[in-house]
């Protein structure tokens, strides 16, 4: 008997609400310093919202779709792989470095992918009630709430929200990087070198890039290239969590996803290193490809992580 194919419209809408009644519990949670963990080191933190949410996330997705996997942060076991069976892949909190300091740009990021590809993505961050969704194939789209008193509860916007710029320019451009948690070795000299090299004056090699902007939360700054605010995001360490859902808002809205080292034209949601770029004014093969090659000859070495 054959499979069904997944519902991506009634995935996409489950997952929206799922998403708002798990952001709930983010936005009533009172976090404070004494009530955290630690990972990695002292900058890889959990709290015990994130556990909650994902356990909330996890046992409502069993429910309704029972027979498919789900790869989670907070239940995630080294030497677990993203394989191709229909599977949920979500962060309860993508930023919580954000929601200890009370910071609030986070977002709950829950993805569906097949056969190793992100079909459908939602970021939503209940603190500024900015829903983000897309289904392959089918566009993405930003939904905002309105004030009280407007005629409708929200507006819902096709991404990009402006007509995009041309591509052809790194000095132009507005570029998100990320620190990371870790903070010596070949990959942190890596990040330090780039940052350097896209940040510095050009009499000095450097791209002069406009700035650089560090958010702290990987799957925002995917749709922050996707709205055409950014309009790049090169990334190394973070996981398939983590970029899964902003992956497809990212493509649905004409950007692209390749790898953060010199050649890597395609690469896989569980790389853990990867360079996101906006849609152009032009095509792929006429702006896009250009550009990724300057980010690309910024790159002080290879970024090199285990899977």
């Amino acid at each position: 008997m054959d499979t069904p194919e997944p519902d991506l419209h009634k995935i996409h809408d489950f997952l929206i609400e799922l998403a708002k009644k798990a952001g709930a519990m983010v936005t009533s949670a009172r976090p404070s310093m004494d009530a955290i963990d630690t990972k990695k080191n002292s900058s890889d933190l959990v709290t015990e919202t994130d556990k909650a949410v994902e356990s909330f996330i996890s046992s409502s997705l069993s429910k309704a779709f029972p027979t498919y996997s789900f790869l989670g942060e907070e239940t995630y076991t080294p030497g677990t792989r993203l394989t191709s069976a229909p599977t949920f892949v979500v962060d309860p909190i993508d930023g919580t470095t954000n929601f200890i300091h009370s910071h609030p740009y986070i977002s709950l990021s829950l993805a569906f992918t097949h056969h190793l590809r992100p079909l459908v993505g939602i970021v939503y961050n209940p603190f500024t009630g900015s829903l983000y969704h897309g289904i392959r194939g089918h566009g993405s789209f930003l939904t905002t709430a309105l004030p009280a008193g407007s005629p409708t509860p929200t507006v819902t916007r096709r991404l990009p929200l402006r007509p995009p710029e041309a591509l052809n320019d790194l000095s132009k451009a507005l570029v998100a990087v990320e620190w990371g948690n870790e903070r010596s070795g070949a990959n942190w000299e890596v990040k330090i070198k780039t940052f350097a090299t896209l940040a510095g004056d050009r009499e000095g090699g450097g791209a002069m890039v406009h700035s650089l902007r560090s958010l702290g939360s990987a799957a925002l700054n995917l749709c922050g290239v996707a709205e055409g605010g950014l309009d790049a995001y090169w990334e190394g360490g973070c996981w398939a969590w983590d970029v899964a859902a902003g992956w497809v808002i990212l493509e649905e809205a004409g950007g692209k996803v390749v790898g953060a080292n010199q050649g890597e034209w395609e690469v896989g949601v569980d790389a853990r290193r990867y360079l996101a770029v906006r849609g152009g004014r032009g095509t792929w093969e006429e702006e896009g490809k250009g550009f990724v090659e300057g980010v690309w000859g910024c790159v002080g070495g290879r970024l090199e992580y285990e899977v």
